[in-house]
């Protein structure tokens, strides 16, 4: 699962974990805050919910990996909620991409990389020019900060920043 402002952003910082996961079997969801056009999401193969529908149960989402947009994290409480509910129980893989780590999770394992998958750059090429995102050339890593200990990162496919 994505958690994002909108679909651009999802692409931007997410789209190539996001279409590796899917390429591997995943069912994969975007929550987004703007349904602007969720086109470039359904080129890398996830669906797409609206944030504010998602989030009014009362029990929320129960992903087993998480990408959140740090903004969103910082402003919306339910959002926090999942989060912290997710690194509570151990069980999720959780990722937060932005330029400032949420002060709570500041001190979990630090930055760490995805390598996409050739596959996942064109594909996230693809959605990001779909997205009227400048696409220029798609790096090869997606950097996040996790909340979690570099062991529990690792198994996850990332690998610390250096």
């Amino acid at each position: 699962m994505v958690v994002a402002p909108c679909p651009a952003a999802a692409v931007r910082y997410a789209g190539g974990w996001l279409f590796d996961r899917v390429l591997a079997g995943w069912e994969a969801t975007v929550l987004i805050a703007d349904r602007a056009d969720t086109r470039p999401l359904r080129i890398l193969g996830a669906s797409t919910t609206d944030l504010d529908s998602a989030l009014a149960s009362p029990t929320g989402p129960k992903p087993q990996a998480i990408a959140v947009e740090a903004g969103l994290y910082g402003t919306d409480r339910r959002v926090r909620r999942i989060v912290r509910e997710a690194l509570d129980h151990g069980l999720t893989e959780v990722r937060i991409w932005g330029d400032l780590c949420p002060a709570d999770l500041d001190g979990g394992g630090g930055p760490v990389q995805h390598r996409l998958s050739s596959a996942a750059r064109a594909f996230k090429a693809q959605a990001l020019a779909a997205a009227a995102a400048p696409a220029g050339s798609v790096d090869a890593m997606e950097t996040f900060r996790t909340g979690q200990p570099p062991r529990v990162a690792s198994r996850a496919g990332l690998v610390p920043v250096s």
